[in-house]
């Protein structure tokens, strides 16, 4: 079922972020207070969103790997590594572009900005110790523990802007609040982060089909999909 779904998974994102992108970066309203910087909003809140529920999902994957052993659920997390890392790296990219003309600087040690940066190492690490391991089942075993442990961070990123006095703007978007934002800023926002998400769960199918063919290589079924594709 990977195929279909990736394929049309992957259409949905490319039509949500192209028309999210569009409405947010050439109609929405220019803001009264930041102008046209704030623009970088369709494209940091998606990802810095997505890079804080990637780490989840690899967390949660790599605890069912550990307690109920299931391959899979090893497989999945190893795929998400390097687009959750993909994804944290583009909101610290995208933060630091917006930062600069509202700050007057590229970079400061504020406490959300410095969470998000050890969420990035940690996905840097993940992604090291899997390339450092000899054995695949070493490397998704280390990595979910790492995962775990890393948890902690993720509550540090969503609460810092209430926990502390902070430069970060407090969160534009909330469940128990109404939206601090005007409809015609707020819709291209939640077009763009859903397209982000539809783009990962499509990007994680293929890349998951690829990791179980390639880890399974030996099997017949899988050597039969692998002569399909051409060889891996």
């Amino acid at each position: 079922m990977s195929k279909p779904w990736s394929f049309w998974l992957g259409w949905a994102a490319f039509v949500l972020i192209t028309v999210a992108l569009i409405w947010g970066l050439a109609f929405a309203p220019v803001e009264r207070v930041q102008g046209n910087s704030y623009r970088i909003i369709f494209i940091h809140v998606p990802s810095a969103f997505l890079s804080e529920a990637i780490y989840m999902s690899i967390a949660v994957a790599g605890a069912v790997g550990l307690i109920w052993r299931i391959k899979l659920a090893f497989y999945v997390a190893k795929v998400c590594i390097p687009i959750g890392m993909t994804m944290a790296f583009l909101a610290l990219a995208s933060g630091a572009i917006w930062g600069k003309p509202t700050w007057g600087d590229w970079w400061v040690w504020d406490m959300r900005i410095t969470s998000m940066l050890i969420l990035f190492l940690l996905y840097v690490g993940l992604w090291a110790l899997h390339s450092a391991m000899e054995r695949p089942e070493s490397g998704d075993r280390a990595a979910a523990i790492l995962a775990l442990v890393g948890v902690v961070n993720i509550p540090i990123i969503k609460y810092s802007v209430n926990l502390v006095t902070t430069l970060h703007q407090p969160a534009t978007l909330k469940f128990t609040e109404k939206a601090s934002m005007h409809i015609s800023m707020l819709i291209p926002l939640l077009l763009s982060i859903l397209g982000f998400y539809l783009a990962f769960l499509a990007w994680m199918f293929i890349r998951a089909r690829l990791e179980i063919l390639k880890r399974e290589r030996k099997a017949l079924w899988a050597q039969k999909e692998i002569e399909q594709l051409g060889g891996l």
